[in-house]
């Protein structure tokens, strides 16, 4: 049987009235697109997620730790009868999908089409139902901020067919694997399972990918609200463009000295190997690639860490550890700036200035990718008034945004939640 959230489990009552204004605009938005609604429609919700530790360690089936965030996608959504999903996203074109045909289609490459039908197909390859709907969505996941957008959108309509279709029996990391098939295969990126796993899971997840086929998932059960700190992402407003030549040395270099030991991945291979060697791989493949190597081990060991604090609730340990994530991201792995474009080190002036307004308390590092894009900082709460506006001053207003971590992935919203206080 489909489990559903409340409004109040999803949002907090403090985010309660706010979130029903948005479901029932949506509702109304939905009834004016396709002319009307059934009395048996449903609700849907799939939130971003941010990367807590673990930078660039996947890709070397390394460990992570990822939390869902409280911004998400949201949608309201009718079965019907025939083999055709319609999905309008606010603000985008309807996609329109016969999902009789699931074959990759190279013209959709990079679309929400591929999205949709790469989900539909995955879950036709799992030998799991599809079927039709209708469905009108709207999000308030940050495009660009390294909050995966895209994975919240997958997870969302991996729960729509999980509910319809499945009675709720797809577990959420089946889900997320299904969703990053379909962005690999279908939309034609060669994305990690970090951000759909997060998404689909909710809360702290820690993964560990060695086994890629069969990655270790564990949901980390932390009260951040506890902690009296918040969760800022700073778009430091840098541009992503041109940079795909940055992203691909970090796993090519880092495979690069993989391969000296005739393995793949650095995974299956220690420190201890790479101080052993150093000489001979610093003269083989560059100090920078030695150093990203070090950098793969040492932030596997604080993913560890970090789980460790937060499961024992020692929250300055869990400051601890995202420091040296931080430290170790600008120092060794070499992610913070383009050594092609040293006039442009937005991550760099965000990380001074939040380390500023931070005294030695709170945490800051680069988030996700890197080079370009977004800083992550744990603010407290004394100080975030101060920190956001000193953000703001230096990126522009709506630059900081203050979210806070969601304990629920994917799942169907109990629509019944959304008129309880019109009914008391």
């Amino acid at each position: 049987m489909t489990k559903t959230v409340t409004l109040a489990e999803l949002y907090g009552e403090r985010e309660l009235d706010v979130q029903r204004k948005r479901y029932l605009k949506a509702i109304d938005s939905y009834k004016e697109y396709f002319g009307g609604i059934g009395d048996g429609y449903r609700l849907f919700s799939a939130p971003g997620r941010t990367e807590v530790g673990g930078n660039h360690t996947d890709h070397n089936r390394g460990k992570v730790l990822a939390a869902s965030v409280n911004l998400d996608v949201i949608a309201v959504v009718e079965p019907i009868d025939f083999p055709k999903i319609a999905l309008k996203s606010e603000g985008y074109e309807e996609s329109i999908i016969e999902i009789d045909d699931l074959e990759v289609k190279e013209y959709e490459k990079n679309t929400a089409d591929a999205l949709i039908r790469g989900v539909a197909a995955g879950f036709k390859k799992n030998g799991y139902n599809i079927g039709g709907f209708k469905a009108y969505t709207n999000t308030d996941v940050l495009k660009g901020s390294g909050l995966s957008s895209s994975a919240a959108f997958e997870v969302l309509v991996g729960n729509i067919l999980n509910s319809l279709y499945n009675n709720g029996v797809v577990n959420p990391i089946k889900i997320a694997q299904i969703a990053q098939y379909a962005e690999n295969e279908y939309f034609g990126k060669p994305s990690g399972l970090m951000d759909q796993m997060a998404s689909s899971v909710g809360g702290f997840v820690a993964i560990d990918f060695k086994d890629i086929e069969s990655p270790l998932i564990e949901k980390i059960d932390a009260d951040f609200n506890s902690f009296g700190h918040a969760l800022c992402i700073v778009d430091t407003k840098g541009s992503h463009a041109d940079l795909t030549p940055d992203y691909a040395a970090i796993p090519g270099e880092m495979k690069a000295i993989a391969s000296h030991f005739s393995v793949e991945y650095l995974r299956q291979l220690c420190r201890e190997d790479i101080m052993l060697n150093i000489n001979m791989l610093r003269e083989e493949y560059g100090d920078r690639a030695v150093l990203r190597a070090l950098h793969f081990f040492d932030e596997n060991d604080r993913v560890d860490k970090l789980s460790h604090a937060l499961k024992a609730g020692d929250f300055p340990a869990f400051l601890d550890s995202i420091r040296e994530s931080g430290n170790s991201s600008y120092k060794y792995l070499q992610n913070v700036f383009s050594v092609n474009d040293i006039k442009n080190q937005g991550l760099g002036i965000g990380l001074n200035a939040a380390e500023h307004v931070l005294n030695r308390m709170g945490a800051c590092r680069v988030h996700g990718g890197g080079f370009a894009g977004t800083i992550q900082a744990f603010v407290p709460l004394e100080l975030l008034k101060e920190f956001k506006m000193d953000m703001e001053k230096i990126f522009g207003g709506g630059s900081c945004y203050v979210l806070n971590i969601r304990r629920h992935g994917g799942t169907e919203v109990n629509k019944e939640s959304l008129f309880v206080q019109e009914e008391e």
